[in-house]
């Protein structure tokens, strides 16, 4: 018989991915009427021949996405409710193994089994979807090799951090919630200095823009926004994808401004400048300390959630699950994943502000607006993102404002220094 508290975890589960599909079918129905409704911007702004195509690259994106998530749930579910997951823990604990040891080898087993789940969609989306329209450049051999580090990473740092973790709820019983806090916030730090340098390497080469024309715009623009940074680097993205797109990482010596080749090839010099100048509003204005600040907030809570749940007996009983707190912990998690997703409109509204602000200081430090409206209608027709998404859809899933609102903001404004903050509604650019 199935107790109370794995049904609540049934109904939380498959309500929140049925939610998350009727918000899907909401959005490409309102994303499909939109465009056919704004055809002639569609084909001249964002320079879309055919926005059937974009359409139904959205659509097969959408479909392939919630199918993956909804097999994801059932697995779990599957596992969790019938007993399999405390069988699973039981024979661990048998072991004689320390409890750090068996919840770490519980968590690389998670972490393995979950990558190669997910690794026929990715082939699938790579080699189907993507090449279907006309965005894939990367060989098979290269995405066995991405997958097999990839795999290894994950692995490396999930056995690392959760044993240290681990370590903390053995050692220090009433106090391991502050301290797994902290160790996940001191991560999330040296992860901004740990990832530029180590990590994205391994799958992508970045030259450093030392001389010619695009250095010659990225140092005019450094200079308007009152901003230095000597690391400045071109990734070869086209290796894999004709996406196109730029990002900011890291801070003090650390930090370094990253530009998608494919994105220096689409755009003319203004245009580039106008996001990078939206990059560095980011650092500019505090948003990576504020978003930081937010997500440390976040996991704050997700460890007293933790800690109510490993100090509640109705969870072992529940599952039956042997008596060891990673057991516990690994059903908290369960719990949480979704809040935290039904949660997403109230922490995407700091991103939205956060990426409202960035495009007004990148209209104030060019001096103009087009340059970013250009920019922004390249990245959406190059990517065929969808320009029109359903409010509610945007609410749940969107960090950034959509193309249109951003354009009409952008051009609210002659200088970008007086913005109307009342016209807010519902992808690093």
């Amino acid at each position: 018989m199935v107790s109370l508290a794995a049904l609540s975890l049934i109904v939380l589960l498959a309500g929140t991915e049925l939610l998350f599909t009727g918000l899907d079918v909401l959005n490409l129905k309102h994303g499909a009427r939109a465009v056919r409704e704004s055809e002639s911007w569609v084909r001249e702004s964002l320079d879309v021949d055919d926005p059937d195509r974009m359409l139904a690259y959205q659509r097969q994106k959408t479909t392939l996405s919630r199918v993956q998530s909804w097999l994801g749930v059932a697995l779990v579910l599957a596992v969790v409710v019938s007993g399999l997951f405390g069988d699973v823990v039981g024979m661990l604990t048998e072991t004689g193994r320390s409890t750090v040891l068996q919840g770490v080898g519980l968590l690389i087993g998670v972490v393995v089994l979950s990558r190669l789940v997910g690794a026929p969609f990715d082939l699938y989306e790579t080699f189907v979807v993507e090449e279907r329209f006309g965005f894939n450049n990367q060989t098979l051999g290269l995405w066995v090799r991405d997958f097999v580090i990839g795999l290894v990473i994950s692995v490396a740092f999930s056995a690392v951090i959760g044993g240290v973790v681990l370590a903390a709820v053995e050692r220090l019983p009433t106090l391991w919630p502050v301290a797994g806090w902290a160790i996940v916030v001191g991560f999330s730090l040296l992860m901004m200095v740990v990832y530029p340098r180590f990590i994205a390497p391994l799958f992508n080469d970045f030259d450093p823009i030392e001389s010619g024309p695009l250095r010659d715009a990225v140092d005019d623009v450094f200079d308007r926004a009152g901003f230095e940074c000597e690391q400045v680097y071109e990734m070869d993205a086209s290796r894999r994808s004709s996406h196109s797109n730029a990002y900011f990482v890291g801070f003090g010596e650390t930090k370094r401004v990253v530009l998608f080749d494919t994105l220096v090839e689409q755009m003319d010099h203004d245009s580039v400048q106008a996001v990078l100048a939206h990059e560095l509003a980011h650092w500019k204005r505090g948003h990576i300390w504020k978003q930081l600040g937010a997500s440390a907030v976040q996991m704050g809570v997700v460890f007293g959630f933790l800690w109510w749940v490993t100090t509640s007996q109705w969870v072992y009983a529940a599952f039956s699950l042997p008596s060891v707190t990673y057991a516990a912990l690994a059903i908290g998690l369960l719990y949480a994943g979704p809040m935290l997703s039904l949660l997403s409109p109230l922490t995407n509204r700091l991103s939205l502000a956060h990426e409202r602000e960035a495009d007004d200081f990148a209209a104030q430090t060019m001096g103009e607006s087009e340059s970013m409206t250009r920019a922004l209608t390249t990245l959406a027709g190059e990517n065929l993102s969808n320009p029109f998404p359903h409010p509610w859809y945007a609410a749940f899933h969107y960090s950034h404002p959509p193309i249109p609102e951003r354009i009409r903001r952008l051009r609210d404004g002659t200088d970008g220094s007086s913005r109307d903050e009342s016209t807010d509604s519902a992808s690093s650019v």
